[in-house]
């Protein structure tokens, strides 16, 4: 018996990539993803590999990982995908603190981000 299997929840032509607990803030990390987004995959690989950003090289791997995906799991051209989708999520953030003077103390957050990536395939229009 057991459970029946779970719908896929993107489409046919799409595959995605996530890397979680990533060492950097949301808001840095959505700077790199809005670079990427909406472009095609070799222009994006492109991008990240000359961005001077720390993380990109771990943007880079996740998204050569979502093209991975696409190719082996779901079959799709990787001539023809682009990034359709590339969104940040919050992770954890780890409090620490900074001793200051007259004994007080402050607060330091180290923020923690998620990041997926959505590639899809794109149907060549033929004109006639």
């Amino acid at each position: 018996m057991g459970k029946a299997k779970a719908p896929r929840r993107l489409a046919d032509n799409e595959a995605r990539a996530v890397a979680r607990t990533l060492r950097v803030s949301p808001q840095k990390l959505n700077l790199v993803a809005a670079m990427i987004r909406g472009k095609s995959v070799a222009t994006a690989l492109t991008d990240l590999e000359f961005s001077r950003k720390r993380i990109a090289g771990t943007v880079r791997k996740t998204l050569e990982s979502a093209i991975a995906n696409a190719e082996n799991n779901h079959g799709l051209d990787v001539d023809a995908l682009v990034v359709a989708e590339a969104y940040v999520g919050k992770s954890i953030v780890m409090k620490r603190f900074h001793a200051r003077g007259r004994g007080r103390a402050s607060r330091i957050e180290k923020p923690f981000s998620h990041l997926t990536i959505v590639v899809r395939e794109l149907e060549e229009v033929e004109a006639a």
